[in-house]
């Protein structure tokens, strides 16, 4: 039995995507279709085959997602260094299912290691953090339309100012206080928010291109090389400090020092991206019980973080 993690989750199986591919692609009526481990928490994902991939959102109003990336990925795929995900095809929601769903092309590889203050030091991750910031650059690069301004699916929370989160994050804190067996220590989490706070804003910069959610759960690799970024629902124009956060996860130190020069980013954006790696692994409250592989990421990121900023972990 999979195990749900919303309260207002779809129920999806394998038997309900055989009959969506049987209607909308019968000539792939006849392949293999399995569901796929969960690592994230908007779409369940079964393979189809051995080429192709079938994402479905696990919650109403997910078509907005699927729709999106089916509209921006052709333009900014291109203009990256490492693969995206191929749409083959957008479906629209019919009786069995009531959102749009789509089909990609299957990339092989791996998921990065997320690494911990334990982590030995790999050298093999500075290439890593040389392709990580070839990906953030050519983002930065990519020219804002005057069709991407006017969409209102590229406007996300995560490129706001920093104090926009404030509230939430303070909340998360205290929710997280109740968890049993929290893996670092939560003043000094409220310490380094805090002084986030005080930073000065960012100025009245042009919006850029960013994921939105860089994570090792979302990018794929091969002998520590860069292959490819995938789901690109978070994408969005704005701020794009929170592509940082992917620093704090899957670098050790000096690999993450190496991606902080190559970004090219300034102390004080260094810091809010910092505190966006701090802010967003608070989340995990929501998926203590649900997701065990997520909340191991996030204590080890937290730990990341803390130790960064001087605090024992």
């Amino acid at each position: 039995m999979v195990r749900t993690l919303h309260s207002d989750e779809i129920p999806i199986d394998a038997e309900l995507v055989r009959g969506l591919i049987r209607r909308a692609m019968p000539a792939y009526a006849d392949e293999p279709v399995r569901r796929l481990p969960s690592t994230g928490s908007t779409n369940a994902l079964f393979r189809l085959g051995k080429e192709l991939l079938v994402r479905l959102p696990r919650q109403p109003g997910g078509s907005a997602d699927i729709a999106k990336e089916a509209t921006w990925l052709p333009v900014l795929g291109p203009l990256l260094p490492v693969s995206v995900p191929e749409v083959v095809g957008v479906f629209d929601a019919d009786r069995f299912y009531p959102e749009q769903w789509s089909v990609v092309r299957w990339i092989d590889g791996t998921h990065p290691e997320v690494v911990d203050p334990g982590t030995a030091t790999d050298p093999r991750r500075q290439v890593l953090a040389a392709n990580l910031a070839a990906v953030l650059r050519a983002f930065r690069r990519a020219e804002v339309s005057t069709q991407a301004v006017r969409d209102p699916r590229l406007r996300s929370y995560r490129g706001r100012a920093l104090t926009t989160m404030d509230e939430a994050t303070r909340e998360n804190i205290e929710r997280c206080r109740s968890l049993e067996g929290f893996g670092f220590d939560l003043d000094a989490a409220e310490q380094i928010w805090g002084q986030a706070m005080q930073l000065p804003e960012t100025g009245g910069t042009d919006p850029c291109w960013y994921h939105g959610d860089l994570a090792a759960e979302n990018l794929l690799v091969r002998d520590e090389t860069l292959i490819a970024v995938l789901d690109f629902g978070g994408l969005s124009i704005g701020d794009p400090t929170v592509d940082l956060v992917v620093a704090w996860e899957i670098l050790d130190p000096p690999a993450r020092e190496a991606f902080r020069r190559q970004t090219g980013v300034d102390d004080l954006t260094w810091l809010r991206g910092r505190a966006l790696a701090l802010s967003i692994t608070l989340m995990i409250w929501y998926y203590w019980t649900t997701m065990p592989g997520r909340r191991a990421r996030c204590m080890a990121v937290g730990q990341n973080v803390l130790m960064d900023a001087g605090y024992p972990v």
